[in-house]
């Protein structure tokens, strides 16, 4: 499965890409959502797990909702580090609050993709 990783945090996205490609998926990485939407236009991830805020214009909803325009199915994995954050009700998405665990995020993907 390709996945599209978008975390501004180096450490964090370090960890969850080798964590997802140790467990056998393609990994697409973005640093901004920007480079997100770039990566949403050359191909088609199957999921997308993405911080929701994120440095820039864009925020982790926009990602989801530009990505999802020429690609409505893609399913979506949420993470924030800010509990003021109201969560949007998105189909096919799923919120995890930082600091999750990386179980958490495997079993969330396994949900989403009916895996």
């Amino acid at each position: 499965m390709q996945i599209l990783v978008v975390e501004d945090e180096d450490l964090i996205r370090d960890v969850v890409v080798d964590i997802l490609e140790g467990h056998g998926h393609n990994v697409l990485q973005a640093e901004s959502g920007e480079r997100a939407l770039q990566l949403c236009a050359e191909t088609t991830p199957d999921l997308i797990f993405t911080d929701v805020k994120l440095p820039g214009q864009m925020s982790g909803w926009d990602v989801a909702i530009k990505c999802r325009q020429s690609h409505p199915a893609i399913p979506v994995i949420y993470a924030t580090g800010h509990t003021l954050s109201d969560p949007r009700p998105v189909s096919g998405s799923i919120m995890l609050h930082k600091p999750y665990r990386l179980e958490r995020l495997l079993e969330s993907i396994r949900t989403l993709t009916h895996q």
